[in-house]
């Protein structure tokens, strides 16, 4: 079977170094293997999708270097909100199917009815399953009424485990310490979970590249691919690039946007080279392309087990 992989930037803000180290590692993967790499625009996040940012990450992936394979004869890359009918399909597949339930819950409810502190959890706050016992087909008593609900995905019960392709074996209940989850919104709007397993599963994606921060999405998304019957692909989580207080970057940070670096005259060569450098791939922050890095990897996949396991600190004091 061919590698087919993908990139998939989000619009709910600029593309900044993390998001760079992690599609670097995708485009090296797949190149490596002479698979497909394909471009997906994720943004269903709508009220938090910023104007412009589809266009930029588009560009920062030019700048950068990492080209990708045309999705289909017509355009470049998918639009997540141009598949809601697709989504809805499924969706409707699944309340079929008893797999999901409508829930009234507000966040607020959610968090204090969890059995376990906020704190303390592995990935949000646990859902405590207050509207488990639901039919799908209780959704039309709620739509009579005007309420709104979201649809929450039954995770099924017992120890789940699937293998990483840097971390390795993974393991836990999820059922028990992550909970049901959202799958979409009664107003017509999908869930990330949701959504990006139907469009992994359209394309053929067949491996997978993103940060370590959704590991426990791989429960989730897996869930739903053994629901459909549905063949997961290879999972590979690489570690984020995160503040001098451990928190994934953001604009807390100071400013690590792709754009800031090609406006102050940065060469990619040079971004590369750092994000190389970052990834264990070289010695040193020596300007190179990424074709260069590519070529200096050699045919095997060795390269990956050499990466840091530990996520990077970046100091805008010493950058």
């Amino acid at each position: 079977m061919s590698y087919i992989g993908r990139l998939a930037p989000s619009p709910t803000g600029a593309q900044h170094l993390g998001n760079a180290r992690t599609f670097l590692v995708a485009w090296l993967a797949c190149r490596q293997a002479g698979g497909e790499l394909l471009l997906r625009i994720e943004d269903l996040d709508t009220p938090r999708t910023k104007l412009g940012a589809a266009e930029q990450a588009v560009e920062d992936l030019r700048w950068l270097g990492l080209d990708w394979d045309a999705s289909n004869h017509e355009q470049s890359f998918t639009v997540q909100s141009n598949r809601e009918e697709r989504y809805s399909q499924i969706l409707e597949h699944l309340k079929e199917r008893n797999l999901v339930y409508p829930c009234t819950c507000s966040r607020s409810e959610v968090e204090q009815a969890a059995s376990a502190p906020h704190e303390s959890v592995l990935d949000g706050t646990i859902y405590p399953g207050t509207c488990s016992h639901r039919s799908s087909l209780d959704a039309a008593v709620l739509d009579r009424s005007g309420q709104k609900y979201a649809w929450r995905f039954r995770m099924p019960s017992g120890t789940h485990e699937w293998s990483d392709g840097l971390f390795g074996t993974q393991s836990l209940n999820a059922k028990e310490l992550l909970g049901d989850f959202v799958v979409g919104r009664s107003y017509g709007v999908t869930a990330y979970q949701l959504a990006v397993v139907i469009d992994d599963h359209d394309f053929g994606i067949n491996h997978v590249v993103r940060g370590n921060d959704l590991i426990f999405s791989t429960y989730r998304q897996n869930a739903i691919y053994h629901a459909m019957a549905w063949s997961p692909p290879a999972w590979l989580h690489v570690p984020l690039v995160v503040g001098t207080d451990g928190r994934r970057l953001a604009k807390r940070h100071g400013d690590t946007r792709l754009s800031m670096y090609r406006e102050q005259g940065v060469l990619p060569e040079k971004m590369i080279g750092y994000l190389a450098e970052t990834l264990g791939l070289t010695k040193d922050v020596s300007s190179i392309s990424a074709l260069e890095l590519l070529a200096s990897l050699g045919p095997n996949n060795d390269w990956i087990q050499r990466m840091t396991r530990d996520n990077i600190v970046f100091d805008p004091e010493r950058h």
